[in-house]
């Protein structure tokens, strides 16, 4: 009971589980590509994200979410360069449509927790109370070896169970 009431009347929230055929029609697509669930964890990714992104596997499992990856490691200021900033502020204000639907619940307060300790820029972004922003367009990211490269992004959600967004990207 405390459980229902802590997240409004919801049970609490519980990291979503892959369906398989999902699972390896991410891992077969030759762009970078990866799935998140309702709180941007990272469920499923394939190998061209691995290259671009680094292998989220690599990650412990609360540290596996695309919002902490963004804020609060160097590998996604480097990979974005000047335009950090204004992507890491993008998807806070997308997140916190997410975290607005699921008020007072443990794991989302959680990770915000861990972004406030984590990212000296979340405190202002969170402040902001932003809601949305584009979910597709186009990134120039600065991969190690690769050099910089241009991607267009776009997100989508899984008609079976909404809670899950594939994010794929396609070099231009």
């Amino acid at each position: 009971m405390l459980g229902l009431a802590a997240a409004g009347g919801r049970q609490p929230f519980q990291r979503e589980s892959v369906p398989d055929p999902l699972r390896r029609i991410v891992g077969s697509l030759p762009e970078p590509a990866y799935l998140t669930g309702q709180r941007w964890d990272i469920l499923a990714w394939n190998a061209a994200a691995a290259a671009l992104f680094g292998d989220f596997g690599q990650l412990g499992t609360e540290d596996r979410n695309i919002l902490h990856w963004m804020l609060t490691g160097p590998a996604a200021k480097r990979l974005f360069g000047e335009s950090w900033a204004e992507e890491a502020r993008r998807i806070v204000s997308l997140f916190r449509a997410a975290h607005d639907l699921w008020p007072s619940d443990p794991a989302f307060e959680s990770l915000v927790a861990r972004l406030h300790a984590g990212c000296p820029e979340f405190d202002s972004w969170w402040r902001a109370h932003g809601i949305g922003a584009p979910v597709s367009g186009t990134k120039y990211l600065h991969h190690p070896t690769r050099g910089t490269t241009r991607y267009e992004y776009a997100s989508f959600q899984a008609n079976d169970n909404p809670a899950l967004k594939l994010a794929l990207y396609a070099r231009t």
